[in-house]
């Protein structure tokens, strides 16, 4: 298990998030390998995240990601309308592919970011931004999952579960001709980055990384009291009015409400203001479908995924993030359930660690 130091996951300003990037670099590494095209049956070489396990520790402050020159290196973003989700695809300067490009050429590598509940695709862009300067021939997927974002105006069927919220994901990439390398998942997106490696093998790239960022595979167990509770902050979410007028407004009711000065100025960041384009906008209104997001939650609290870490499938490598001050209970047996999966896997052909994040919280994405 490595530890690293003074990395606050909890900041809304986004810096805190990019210390963070030091561990999740290990994984842009490039090897070569072999891979099936998600739609045919061709294979090709690309060049992958392959790496050896992290297990230094991190002492004292942790160097932010240095950025190459921009006037070398300019990053493209490119936000399509898609049948299935909204998304954005941040490409570095390198990238020379899109979709709708020639069949018979390979993606470039890919790594997917997955937002947890009541977040949005938004909650990684300047990060994944700073990634494509730091690593221009990869390309990152930040995807809106269903009754968030952009993606509440897509049709998408109940259930609203963990499991139908990957295939969602998988159904993405195959639309897009995208074969993942690396996928990573805050809290709930991390349960959904491991039910995408257990119902597919194919879209996804051999070997693959997971970054599942403080969530256990299985049981949810919340926090003590004075802490911020999802489920709690849903129910209340329930009450407010689908339009209001200013955002001050809601943050002041989730205050009072007893939910953090953070917490709060995060979920406002899903308003939207209301009235036509170019007009001074008379209100705000919600982004999300709060019905939806409710059973989404329910799923999360419900779905055990232990299978996928205890009998991890061959090439594929999952990495555990555990916030030291995480609103959710680690307990010791998910402690020594991931260790077990550890020694486990390696002789496998397959990859389980755990990183503790020191004095960091829960809320990153």
């Amino acid at each position: 298990m490595s530890t690293i130091s003074n990395l606050a996951m909890c900041g809304h300003d986004g810096s805190s998030v990019f210390r963070f990037s030091n561990t999740l670099a290990s994984s842009f590494a490039p090897i070569n390998y072999r891979v099936s095209w998600p739609i045919q049956n061709e294979a090709f070489c690309g060049s992958c995240l392959g790496q050896r396990h992290f297990r230094r520790r991190i002492k004292g402050r942790c160097v932010r990601m240095a950025l190459v020159d921009e006037k070398v290196t300019r990053t493209k973003d490119l936000s399509r309308p898609s049948e299935v989700l909204a998304y954005e695809l941040v490409q570095g300067a390198l990238v020379r592919w899109s979709s709708v490009m020639d069949k018979s050429l390979p993606d470039p590598p890919t790594a997917v970011f997955l937002h947890g509940i009541l977040g949005s695709r938004k909650n990684w862009g300047t990060f994944a931004r700073r990634l494509a300067q730091e690593f221009p021939t990869w390309q990152f997927l930040l995807v809106d999952l269903r009754c968030h974002g952009d993606s509440t105006s897509t049709t998408t069927r109940g259930p609203h579960t963990v499991a139908s919220t990957a295939l969602d994901v998988l159904k993405l990439v195959r639309q897009l001709r995208i074969t993942p390398r690396i996928l990573v998942g805050h809290s709930f997106g991390g349960k959904v980055a491991l039910s995408m490696v257990e119902q597919a093998a194919k879209p996804l790239a051999r070997p693959v990384r997971v970054w599942v960022l403080d969530a256990t595979p299985g049981k949810v167990r919340p926090g003590g009291n004075g802490e911020d509770h999802p489920e709690e902050l849903i129910s209340f979410l329930k009450t407010l009015p689908e339009e209001v007028s200013s955002k001050r407004d809601i943050i002041n009711a989730l205050i009072q409400e007893g939910f953090s000065k953070d917490v709060a100025q995060w979920v406002v960041t899903n308003l939207r203001p209301t009235g036509s384009p170019g007009s001074t906008p008379s209100g705000f209104s919600w982004i999300f479908d709060l019905k939806g997001i409710a059973e989404m939650y329910q799923s999360y609290e419900e779905t055990n995924l232990w299978k996928v870490v205890e009998d991890v499938p061959r090439g594929v490598h999952v990495n555990f993030l555990k916030a030291e001050r995480s609103l959710h209970r680690w307990a010791l047996e998910d402690i020594q359930r991931i260790h077990a999966a550890e020694e486990v896997a390696s002789e496998e052909g397959g990859g389980v660690e755990m990183h503790v994040l020191e004095d960091a919280g829960h809320w990153v994405c």
